[in-house]
């Protein structure tokens, strides 16, 4: 573990301010959020655009599969152009994997990038260029076409006896390099007119808030039936011109969100994220280094002369086990905070891969006060 890390990491855990146990509502509202950045309208969202195109131009990077020169006949033929397989010539192009997202609210004639991906044995897509490809929807219905030069990030180079590759230059992209042949309508408003907020990370008190904050702008517009949704009725007043801005001004309104206490942990990096309002019981905690040194040192048992004897191998092991006592035992006061925490363990030598298990073990006591997410 860096020394850079264990210090970043007792700096963000010292600086959470105590946080007393108090009712969720007497909580002091001095920051607020917009509640478009806590929710999300229901009907509004992206769709995955795909289909199957053909890279050319490429300078015998591309892929020699015979699905690839099927797929350039097919399409030359189209041009009244009759070759057959072996007229063409192998890594000139190569098939590859078109996507792209829709975003909502599209209009005809807008453009929006694609990404490519070889699924041959192309080794590079550097100069070359995507071929008239239709991008279709889950639906099978086709809402783009896409078309272009190919900017890969990254290069491959190789000689008689050594190659060089950085990056991907099999995957690439080609900006705003395809045009939407539909119009994409997204509805945000039901048969009811009523507003759908779903929140990103649903939780009781933030969705009552939520609501309050609501009614207070627009009386008796809002309720939510469960902590992930708020329904939100747009009022007699708003006319049908007026939905637009009435969604804005309602996605304008700031909450304070309600934020549970949680300690995320990364066991693959030694990196702990807490947020605030952890607490922690009255627990001691003992902190120890043990070390154990196994030496293997085998032996060679050579027989007596004469003796008719085989000489063998015998194992030897030598363990040894030391531990590096800190500063004993600490004792944590009730609804101890995670900043007292660090203090304590910082006074025992302990480094981030020792307070994730001391983490562990107060949750498993019961004494730590927060969803702890180990991943």
């Amino acid at each position: 573990m860096s020394l850079a890390l264990q210090l970043g990491l007792a700096t963000l855990l010292q600086v959470a301010p105590p946080v007393a146990r108090t009712p969720d509502h007497a909580v002091p509202r001095n920051a607020s959020v917009r509640i478009g950045d806590l929710t999300h309208v229901k009907g509004i969202r992206e769709n995955a655009l795909w289909g199957t195109g053909l890279v050319v131009g490429l300078n015998d990077t591309g892929d020699s599969a015979n699905a690839t020169r099927q797929a350039l006949r097919n399409l030359l033929e189209k041009q009244n152009l009759n070759l057959s397989v072996q007229d063409l010539d192998d890594g000139s192009a190569a098939l590859v994997m078109v996507t792209a997202t829709l975003p909502p609210f599209s209009r005809e004639g807008d453009r929006i990038d694609v990404r490519v991906a070889a699924t041959g044995g192309a080794e590079s897509l550097f100069g070359g260029t995507l071929l008239f490809t239709p991008l279709t929807g889950a639906d099978g219905e086709v809402y783009a076409v896409a078309q272009g030069p190919v900017t890969v990030g990254g290069f491959t180079a190789q000689g008689a006896a050594a190659s060089v590759t950085q990056n991907h230059p099999t995957v690439g992209q080609v900006t705003n390099g395809a045009t939407i042949e539909v119009d994409v309508l997204s509805r945000f408003l039901d048969d009811d007119d009523a507003l759908e907020l779903r929140l990103r990370d649903p939780d009781f008190v933030t969705a009552s808030r939520i609501v309050d904050v609501v009614n207070m702008r627009f009386p008796d517009s809002a309720r939510s039936a469960d902590p992930s949704m708020i329904e939100v009725r747009v009022p007699d007043t708003v006319s049908r011109h007026g939905r637009v801005q009435f969604v804005a001004e309602v996605s304008a309104l700031r909450v304070e969100p309600n934020v549970r206490a949680r300690i995320i942990v990364n066991e693959k990096t030694g990196t702990i994220i807490a947020g605030q309002g952890v607490t922690i019981d009255r627990v001691a905690i003992a902190h120890g280094n043990l070390t154990v040194t196994v030496t293997e040192s085998p032996l060679v048992s050579q027989p007596y002369p004469d003796s008719n004897g085989v000489t063998t191998t015998v194992p030897r092991t030598d363990v040894q086990a030391t531990v590096d006592g800190g500063a004993g035992v600490t004792v944590l006061g009730g609804t101890a905070t995670i900043s007292e925490l660090a203090a304590a363990l910082n006074a025992l030598g302990s480094t981030p891969r020792d307070l994730i298990t001391i983490l562990q073990n107060l949750h498993d006591v019961g004494a730590l006060h927060a969803e702890l997410e180990i991943r």
